[in-house]
């Protein structure tokens, strides 16, 4: 890629600070927080979804209303009051948008799932909503009813028919438990109030709750049936569902956008335009996971995606590229493998790929083809469901993207029908079938296709692959590839050299509301790739102490555990990390799906997990082996993390803070990467400043807030030292251990390896070739002549400026 032609937003942030806002945060408070933010340095707010959302939702992703903001989250006034907080202060605003999909766990919350509800394809709002009537006898399918209240007549049981709420509109109402459901005009009419008799007569129905993987007729996001999606791609459903993001940019309330899932959309391109023309240009971001090697498309009106292909990079270069070869023989060998013999992880994404798209999302793949059908009436229904699914499967990328003026992407669709007609030329005949009318972006089949292969992407490897894959779970991060171990110096430089050139301004991160790890946790667990006899025989005893089942989820439970266990080595944590590594536990063992999931859990192995948990906490003996993990672990993954935090903060991009995480961050996957953080302490510590720093790692939580600090406030004061990249050589013996980079005028040095490297002694002679100048370490305060034992004798990394 070389460049794009879209002009530069008239207001870039130099960083952001994200706030996931909530009833327990609301605008109020995160307008009183801005202060902070811009002592920190940071210099715009970056806020979680703001529209009113599901009642109780502690995310805001499941809207059930686009003309307003969330009362429950500071409504219209809690954002007038960050605004006039942003404006004072300097900063920008970004807001987190969700165009793909609405909530519809409680239907009377959204006006329009109600009113479709209620009247069905006729009803005013039904375009917004992407439903194949036809599949269904003109019934909109819900998949609700649990497996004890289907009766033998095909009813349903604990219908009751109730007056509605005047403020909905009033009328009848079927109620399913506590659930409630419109009741059409005229339906209840000489029935005798029989609920199974007015059901019958609605525009819905309401159906097992099984059948949502076969028979649903609605689109979703992903495979939650509580979240259907919207078709913004038409111009109206565009214009309703933006009005009130319109207004945020009409009264200057707003500076720019993150835009959610971009792959659920029919025409993210399209999209994307109409969101630049809504926005007068604003700087907009885009949720979009790429694959290794994989470019955002050139034309998209963005300035690049919110991070995780920053994250992934920033991870790899700071594992040690030794550590691959055991560390896969240790998988191999708890899977009972052959000697020799290596886990294939893309053969294992092509299957649970498969399983996921002939099960969870097997509705969607019979709505391609039923849409393909329209246009191709000779294609057999199920050999083409069993040709699309093995596409899908095969699809090396979340999506393409081609439509009637773009081809980006063609090459992947190419690779898939390859791949497929390779491992299927049984199916041979039906992919000459198919061929054409997918490369065909004016097919409803072809289009539908682009938007679910990233749904059966991210299910399968981010959903299951990722609980599957034990080999070094610092890897297993969404955006990242685990199969892709490490990354030379020299490689981050090259693909640094890039971003600088095409998405300068495409946000970098470490942490988000969506990471299956913490920043910090991650950190740590790569010290194991620098040890892996070290962890191999820890995992052993831990093992033989407490037997699981599953000895391959056991080492990724037990990396869980050594990569979020506080940094003492006293008594066992309290009871909140316990409550916490037993909501990991659960949620890691049902997404990977092999011994429980989450519609038929295994009792008794679930158990037998618990109870590991309980022993890392409860036993001696299992707490022996820990922190002799954690004597050898710690102070190196204190040491990957400021790497990662600086690199992250000062390389090509914009750096974003996720909340809470200018200290350690060692959550896991959500909930427990969206728990309330403690900005009254964080706000303390900053007012109190670094302090005295005994070798630099004595208080690492303090350590990394001055890091985060100086770094952003130099990137908001001093842009002009932020505009080129080149990497900066080091000589000596231990020059392997060293990441540098010059971005212009201010040059990062990180220490990469830390374990290795006080292996081998430290860093004698060597030295970093630094520009002609004096340069002083803007962390220390010391003018540096390049040689490494003293420049990071205080802190592992260091921030350089050139004194003239």
């Amino acid at each position: 890629m070389s460049g794009r032609e879209r002009r530069t937003p008239a207001r870039v942030p130099a960083s952001t600070y994200r706030f996931q806002v909530s009833s327990e945060l609301d605008l109020h408070e995160v307008a009183r927080l801005a202060t902070y933010v811009r002592e920190l340095g940071a210099d715009w707010l970056y806020l979680s979804p703001l529209l009113a959302a599901e009642p109780g939702s502690t995310h805001g992703y499941d809207v059930v209303a686009h003309d307003h903001l969330d009362p429950d989250r500071g409504g219209e006034e809690g954002l007038a009051a960050v605004a006039v907080a942003a404006r004072e202060l300097g900063l920008g605003v970004l807001v987190d948008i969700v165009p793909n999909h609405v909530g519809v766990a409680t239907p009377a919350e959204d006006p329009w799932w109600w009113d479709v509800l209620r009247h069905g394809r006729q009803a005013e709002h039904a375009p917004a909503f992407d439903v194949d009537w036809d599949a269904a006898g003109q019934r909109l399918r819900i998949p609700v009813v649990g497996d004890d209240d289907l009766l033998p007549d095909g009813g349903v049981d604990h219908l009751t028919l109730v007056e509605g709420d005047p403020e909905r509109g009033g009328g009848l109402e079927l109620h399913y438990w506590d659930q409630a459901f419109p009741v059409a005009p005229g339906t209840a009419s000489g029935v005798d109030d029989d609920p199974q008799a007015v059901h019958a007569r609605q525009h819905y129905e309401l159906v097992d709750w099984h059948r949502a993987d076969d028979d649903l007729n609605y689109r979703r996001f992903f495979a939650v049936n509580t979240l259907a999606a919207v078709r913004v791609e038409v111009d109206e459903v565009f214009a309703d569902t933006h009005v009130e993001i319109g207004r945020w940019f009409r009264e200057d309330l707003v500076d720019g956008l993150r835009v959610d899932h971009p792959d659920g959309l029919r025409d993210p391109k399209g999209y994307l335009d109409d969101l630049a023309r809504l926005t007068d240009g604003a700087y907009v971001l885009v949720e979009k996971i790429l694959e290794p090697g994989e470019d955002l498309p050139a034309s998209w009106a963005c300035e690049g995606t919110t991070g995780y292909d920053a994250l992934a990079l920033v991870d790899r270069v700071l594992v040690d590229p030794a550590g691959e070869g055991p560390l896969t023989a240790l998988e191999s060998r708890l899977r009972g493998l052959p000697d020799g013999e290596a886990v294939d992880f893309h053969e294992m994404v092509h299957d649970l790929k498969r399983e996921v798209a002939d099960g969870l999302l097997g509705s969607e793949v019979a709505r391609i083809v039923r849409d393909l059908r329209r246009d191709v009436p000779r294609l057999d229904r199920a050999r083409g469901e069993d040709a699309v699914a093995e596409l899908l499967a095969c699809f090396p990328v979340y999506r393409s993207y081609l439509s009637t003026t773009e081809r980006d992407g063609e090459e992947h669709l190419d690779a898939a029908l390859a791949d497929a007609r390779a491992r299927r030329p049984d199916l041979a005949a039906t992919y000459d079938v198919l061929e054409p009318w997918l490369r065909d972006p004016a097919c409803d089949g072809a289009r539908r296709f682009q938007q679910t292969s990233g749904m059966v992407m991210a299910k399968g490897v981010e959903d299951c692959a990722f609980y599957r894959y034990s080999r070094l779970t610092s890897l297993n991060e969404v955006g990242g590839d685990p199969s892709v171990f490490s990354l030379a110096v020299d490689g981050f430089h090259e693909a640094m050299v890039r971003r600088q050139a095409d998405w300068p301004h495409a946000m970098t991160t470490l942490s988000t509301h969506d990471t299956k790890r913490g920043e910090d946790v991650r950190a740590r667990i790569h010290v194991l790739a620098e040890a892996p006899g070290g962890w191999t025989a820890a995992l052993d005893r831990l093992l033989e102490l407490v037997p699981l089942p599953d000895p391959v989820f056991a080492n990724l439970l037990w990396q869980a555990v050594v990569g979020a266990w506080p940094a003492s080595t006293g008594p066992a944590p309290g009871g909140d990390f316990r409550e916490r590594l037993h909501g990991y536990a659960m949620k890691a063992m049902r997404e990977a799906g092999e011994r429980t999931t989450w519609t038929e859990p295994d009792e008794d192995y679930e158990a037998a997990v618990h109870a590991a948990v309980d022993a890392a906490l409860d036993r001696d003996d299992v707490q022996r082996v820990l922190h002799e993990v954690l004597a050898w672990t710690v102070d190196p993954g204190w040491s990957n993390s400021l790497a990662a935090k600086l690199v992250a903060l000062t390389m090509p991009g914009v750096p974003d803070v996720y909340q809470g995480s200018e200290l350690w961050e060692q959550s896991l996957v959500d909930p427990d990467n969206r728990r309330p953080v403690d900005h009254i302490l964080r706000r303390s510590m900053l007012a109190v400043g670094p302090g005295a720093l005994v070798g630099g790692l004595e208080d690492p939580g303090t350590a990394k807030l001055h890091l985060v600090s100086t770094a952003l406030r130099l990137r908001r004061d001093r842009p002009e030292l932020f505009t080129t990249y080149a990497g900066v050589p080091a000589t000596g013996e231990a020059a392997d251990h060293v990441l540098a980079f010059d971005r212009g005028g201010a040059v990062t040095v990180a220490t990469r390896l830390p374990l290795g490297l006080q292996s081998r002694g430290g860093w004698g002679d060597t030295t970093l070739e630094l520009p002609d100048g004096t340069w002083r370490d803007v962390l220390t305060d010391r003018v540096t002549n390049g040689s490494l034992e003293t420049l990071l004798s205080a802190y592992p990394v260091a921030l350089l400026v050139k004194e003239d």
